[in-house]
């Protein structure tokens, strides 16, 4: 990777790698790692808003479009599940090795659009991952906000990614309420046992003045946007992420087009009644 140069603007050309270095990681769960990411003298490579991505390198192996969970003054995250040859690569990584990042890319979270509602964010999986930067957005400007619900499912207790949030962090927050929800429970599993949208119609909450941002398989957000269609919630105000197909980030290889759309520079974020105007691919 050639030498480039390390200042850490906002304004800094998006397709130039900075050469950066990841300096923890945190297993999630089995197959997901959380990545702190600094430049090598100890900044952060970009200021990404919630919801952002960044591609991520590894020389001689590849490199791959992932959500940024969490920014601090000096560092980004990402938390990156081991699905293939490049993602196993970040896995079998330690501290201190050398990756590539540039960014970042993609539309934001409407958060001017968000300020005064009630918010209600719904995730499964790894879907939590792309909202956790606009959860802790929403907690560093909490007096923009009405009240927080935060409505995340998984496969099992041992899937649940971002554990400390779920359990310590998130529910201690002002006007905030945490459900969380497994599709199989095990031995020591108290809480909620089923799936999100299931979980999501017998929370029964009210459209009145709420925002909802959600995010997961493709599968539960279709059942999931069901449920909230029949809750009385309008499309204008259901967004989600269609991250998973952002390939290049800047509109050259075509492989995320929607009809006249390309995800990665008219989305990710798309609210469900912009998804409704592109043309279905079935």
């Amino acid at each position: 990777m050639h030498s480039i140069n390390h200042e850490c603007t906002c304004s800094s050309n998006p397709l130039i790698p900075h050469v950066c270095q990841v300096t923890a990681i945190k297993q999630e769960t089995p197959d997901v790692q959380t990545y702190r990411i600094q430049t090598l003298d100890g900044q952060k490579p970009f200021s990404p808003m919630p919801g952002q991505l960044a591609m991520i390198s590894l020389p001689d192996v590849g490199e791959a479009m992932f959500s940024i969970t969490a920014q601090g003054e000096d560092y980004i995250e990402s938390a990156i599940k081991n699905a293939g040859q490049l993602t196993q690569a970040f896995h079998e990584m330690t501290p201190g090795q050398q990756i590539g990042v540039r960014g970042p890319y993609g539309n934001h979270f409407p958060v001017d659009d968000l300020k005064g509602k009630d918010l209600l964010f719904i995730g499964g999986g790894i879907g939590l991952a792309p909202v956790r930067s606009l959860i802790r957005y929403c907690f560093a400007n909490r007096e923009d906000f009405g009240h927080i619900d935060i409505l995340y499912g998984a496969r099992s207790p041992e899937d649940l990614v971002f554990k400390e949030d779920l359990s310590l962090n998130w529910p201690k927050e002002k006007d905030t309420t945490l459900h969380v929800t497994v599709d199989r429970g095990n031995e020591t599993w108290e809480g909620n046992v089923g799936f999100v949208p299931a979980y999501l119609e017998e929370l029964a909450f009210s459209p009145v003045g709420r925002k909802v941002i959600l995010c997961g398989p493709p599968i539960m957000i279709k059942f999931a946007s069901q449920s909230l269609m029949k809750m009385g919630f309008a499309k204008e105000d259901v967004i989600t992420t269609l991250e998973m197909r952002m390939k290049c980030g800047i509109g050259k290889c075509g492989r995320c087009n929607i009809g006249s759309k390309y995800v990665c520079l008219d989305g990710p974020v798309f609210t469900l009644a912009e998804l409704d105007e592109l043309p279905d691919e079935n």
